[in-house]
This record gives structure tokens, sequence and C-alpha cells, in this order.
């Protein structure tokens, strides 16, 4: 009964040091006081830089691409979301949102409404995109969701001449599900990928291009350690438990006292 008690004791610790690591992996919104964009890039070059978690806003003009561009990481499944608030008066519009990775890869949507189409008594059209779960390592053919930064294109792609120069609105935020060890690869980048330059709120000039800064909260994770290893080892003690309790059942109570010793 001693090594029963030994191995629930150490399966109760790996389970309590697992919880906050688990906790720790999700995404959370900054915690910094940094205020949130209020515009949008024009280009990948000028993308301005959001966090998870983090509403971004902006104005611009029907017929403009808005960029923006926020990190992801390892066992991550970022969902994008945005919503345009539309002028008035305007024809039928189609919107289309999409997303690329830092080797400027469009990103397939698991699901969502990446393209949808307003009426002409629309107020407000809500577009968003499911991302595939970010791997630590993928093959160099492969078109995967890998660590690094991501960007996010607003566009209408169907108007009509007279919609086009009419100003609009839009809101984009994304979030991301922490899948944990069950997207977990063997192998990881070098480098996570992020660009070379991005635009961020607050510099000294609204157009200029500055070193992307932006990153997950807790840094980028190296892509060796994940859940995986906690309930691997949680299943090698179950089955230790498994072992010890079968036998205890099956060994009997000994000799009787009735039968003399061979």
């Amino acid at each position: 009964m001693r090594v029963v008690r030994a191995l629930s004791a150490a399966l109760l610790t790996l389970g309590l040091a697992a919880a906050p690591a688990a906790a720790d992996a999700s995404p959370s919104p900054s915690q910094d006081g940094t205020a949130a964009p209020t515009r949008a890039g024009t280009s990948f070059r000028t993308a301005t830089e959001i966090e998870q978690g983090q509403p971004a806003t902006a104005s611009g003009s029907t017929g403009d691409y808005l960029y923006w561009s926020f990190p992801a990481d390892t066992g991550q499944r970022p969902t994008v979301e945005a919503t345009v608030k539309l002028p008035e008066s305007h024809a039928s519009q189609t919107w289309q949102i999409d997303v690329y990775d830092g080797l400027r890869r469009r990103q397939a949507c698991q699901y969502g409404a990446q393209t949808r189409t307003a009426a002409a008594d629309a107020s407000s059209v809500r577009l968003a995109c499911v991302l595939r779960t970010v791997r630590a390592w993928s093959e160099p053919w492969a078109n995967d969701p890998l660590p690094g930064t991501y960007y996010v294109r607003l566009t209408a792609t169907g108007i009509a001449t007279a919609d086009l120069g009419l100003p609009v609105g839009s809101e984009v935020r994304v979030d991301s599900r922490d899948i944990g060890g069950s997207a977990a690869v063997d192998g990881s980048l070098a480098e996570p990928l992020v660009p070379g330059v991005a635009t961020k709120p607050g510099v000294e000039r609204e157009d200029a291009a500055v070193p992307a800064g932006l990153e997950p909260e807790d840094g980028w994770a190296s892509g060796r350690w994940s859940d995986r290893w906690v309930w691997t080892a949680a299943g090698g003690i179950l089955a230790a438990l498994a072992g010890v309790g079968g036998y205890a059942l099956t060994r009997g109570t000994g000799r009787p006292s009735r039968v003399p010793p061979a």
C-alpha cells in the first residue's frame, strides 16, 4: 500500500503542475495599458500591429485595402473577426477578409464567413476566419501555419463604381484557442516568421516603418515542450497503479493457517 500511496501522490503533483502550464499557454489581452490602435495600414509593410484579444478600429474608404498584423504561437488556433460599418446609402457590396503568414502565404480558413455580401439596406457586415492550428515545424513544401507574425487584410471585392470612396468604419479582433499537446509535432523553427518592419501606434511619424516587436506575452515557444509530456507521464503512472492494484487483488491472502508448511 505504501507504493500505491506514493504513486498516487506523484500523479497528483503532476496534475497540479500541469494546470498552471495549461493556463499560462492561453493568450490574454495586453496588460501594459497600451491604447487600442485606431488606424490600419495600407500594405504588408505598413500593417498596424495588434495584440491578441485587443480590438482595433480604423476608418477608411470603400475600395481601400486595410492591413493589420498579430503574433501567433505554436499550438494556437487563431480566430479573426471583422465588422465593417457601411455608409447610410450604398449599393450591394461584397467584403472579404484574408489572412497571410510571415512569408506572405495566404492561409486557408477552416471555417467562418470569410466573404459576405451586404445588401443595399445593410448597415454593417460581419466576417470571420478560423485558421488551422499553428504548428511548431513543417515540411518546406507544406503550407502549414507556423509561429510568427500574421497579416489580416480587409477589403471590398465587389462594389459599384458609385460607391468607391464612400467612408466606412471597421473593427478587427483576434483571439486564439490553445489546442495543446494534441497538435504537437517533433521539431521546431530556429526563428519565428517575423517580418522586418511594421507600423506601430505612437511613433513620431504616423507612416514610419519600424522593426516589428510583437510577440506572445510569455515569448515564443521552443516547440519541444508541450502538455503531451505531462499526459504521457500521467499515463505511465496510471498503468503502474493498475498493475499494483491488479497484483494486490489477485495474489490472495497467502498460505491458510490450517495448511502446514511444506
